[in-house]
Formats: structure tokens, sequence, C-alpha cells
């Protein structure tokens, strides 16, 4: 009768162990502990979403309510153009095109202000704001074109409800039935997607990392893959789970902000 040899069960619980201790273990290839690589990676990928984030949170909400309260205006159509070409340039185009367009005239000129690669906060607000303009813009112009499209189809749907038709009959202005009715009600589904996005996004910002020499968690988790380096591999996954997981709590929580009929119990 074939005998069958079980596999030692040891190093999977002792990798759950230093889990449950926060540790992650080290890099089968530098040594390096795996909490220390998510240390140092950690800043440049967290700068750059947060930055990101606010830019096309600003933009996109502001041309899609724009849009939407000027339906068929030259302005709308103007945007929906704009929107169509954010959304066909692949990012790292968009990056390669702000490098030579911005940064290599600029430096070319003795204005060294703008720079690639990464310099922490701790350097000054000014040259952190520097090393990264050019990232957060190449991240946000794609992301700035999906929420203006989807704010201005969810406004326009939201102006046409009876609630909406109720508010204005009863006298209230334009402004207050647009901002504290429709926008308000028309949040919900972007909100839902900032979730979505945000916690991925701090999985790491793998392309806008590579063009501009960033570091980060992106990068490094790609090279893991490539080497194999499984405990490398395990601790980004489970630090991108952990992102995602956060970042839907607060979407939950904004619910009840955003919408009177959702309470948290």
């Amino acid at each position: 009768m074939r005998r069958v040899r079980w596999k030692s069960t040891r190093p999977v619980w002792h990798f759950i162990d230093g889990l449950l201790h926060g540790n992650l273990g080290y890099s089968f290839f530098t040594q390096q502990s795996v909490n220390t690589m998510l240390k140092q990676d950690l800043p440049p990928t967290l700068s750059l979403v947060i930055g990101g984030v606010i830019i096309w949170l600003v933009v996109g909400l502001s041309v899609g309510i724009l849009s939407a309260t000027r339906s068929r205006s030259l302005f709308d159509r103007l945007s929906n153009v704009a929107v169509l070409i954010g959304l066909s340039l692949p990012v790292f185009v968009i990056g390669e095109v702000l490098i030579l367009v911005v940064f290599v005239p600029l430096n070319q000129h003795g204005i060294t202000w703008i720079q690639t690669g990464y310099a922490g906060i701790t350097q000054g607000i000014g040259t952190w704001v520097g090393h990264m303009i050019l990232p957060w813009i190449t991240l946000a112009a794609t992301e700035a074109a999906i929420y203006t499209r989807l704010i201005r189809g969810q406004l326009l749907d939201t102006l046409g409800e009876d609630y909406i038709r109720t508010a204005r009959s009863k006298g209230l202005s334009e402004r207050r039935v647009v901002f504290r009715h429709g926008v308000r009600a028309a949040l919900t589904p972007v909100v839902s997607q900032l979730g979505v996005d945000v916690g991925a996004l701090l999985g790491g910002v793998v392309v806008v990392e590579v063009v501009f020499g960033l570091g980060g968690l992106g990068q490094t988790a790609v090279e893991s893959v490539s080497k194999g380096d499984l405990p490398v591999i395990l601790g980004f996954t489970i630090l991108a789970a952990i992102f995602v997981v956060v970042a839907n709590i607060v979407v939950d929580m904004m619910y009840a902000v955003l919408d009177p009929r959702v309470r948290i119990t």
C-alpha cells in the first residue's frame, strides 16, 4: 500500500502566528523585514493617492455639476469632449507628455521646483509639492473624467425627480435646490465609487509610480511578483485588503451623512 507523506505545516502556522503579532516575515531575496519595506514604500503611495483624490474630486465634481446645470450648453459640450479625451488617454501617456512638456522645458530654463522622484513632506511642503504635482495631475486626469461623467449623469437624473419639482414649486432658489437637494442625493453613487477607487489605488499606483520614479507600494509589489518573493507579495496583498476594507467602512459612514434615510446602528 502506498504511503502518503504529509508536508509539514509548521512554516504556515509560523507565518500565521507572526501575522497575528504584526510580523509579516522577511524577503527571500533581500532578507529585509516586510514591515520595514511597507513603512518605506507607503509614504510615496499615500502622498500620491491623497493629492490625486483631492484634485480629481475638485475638478470632476465641479465640472460635472456645472455641466448638469447647464445641459446642452457650449460648456457642457466642451466638457464632454474633455471627458472623452481624458478617458481615451492611457495614464503613462499623460505622464510622459507632462514630463516632456512641463518638466524638461522648466528645468532647461533653470526652474527646478518641479522634479521627478519622491521627496517627503519632512523636506518641506514646497519641495514635496514640487515633486508630487505632476504625478497628482497624471493620476487625477483620467479619474476626473470618470467622476465628471458620473456626477453629471446622476445629477441630471436627480433633478428630474418629483421632490426636486416640489422644492422648486415652494419657491426655493435654484442654487439651494441644486446643492441642498440635488447634489446631496447624487453624491451617493459617487461616494461608493470613491471607496472602491481609493482602496484599490492605495494598494499601489504602479504606472504613475514607475513613470515618475516614486518608488511606492505598486512598484515594489510588481518587482516582488516578478521575482517570486512570496513574503513580500503576501504582505502587500494583506495591506491592500486592509485599505479596501477601511475605505468601504468610511463609505458606509458617509451614506448616513448624505442620505437622511440611512442610519448607523
